[in-house]
């Protein structure tokens, strides 16, 4: 039987470094690529509207990682469930990205 990735050690991780990071593309994507106003991007995303400025003005999340295509594929697919309303994206979805 074959073991899953999934373990608590992979998620944290993932969550603490690499979510912000993921966070704060999605961020500058739906403002400068979808035109949607900050506001309305810090309801998509359940944050505070101080919390997309400072996405936007790179004082969060703003981290040099390097970007698989098909961490970006993932980061497209995320921009596009929230700015439509349809599909989602998950944790697992990022630990699968982030660990292939």
């Amino acid at each position: 039987m074959r073991r899953s990735l999934c373990n608590i050690k992979v998620c944290d991780s993932v969550v603490r470094d690499l979510l912000p990071c993921m966070r704060a593309e999605v961020v500058y994507r739906l403002v400068h690529d979808r035109g949607i106003c900050q506001s309305d991007v810090s309801k998509l995303l359940g944050i505070s509207r101080a919390a997309t400025s400072q996405y936007m003005n790179k004082k969060r999340g703003w981290k040099a990682i390097e970007r698989s295509a098909d961490m970006d594929v993932v980061i497209e697919r995320w921009v596009a469930a929230l700015a439509t309303g349809d599909g989602a994206i998950t944790i697992c979805d990022l630990c699968r990205c982030a660990h292939k």
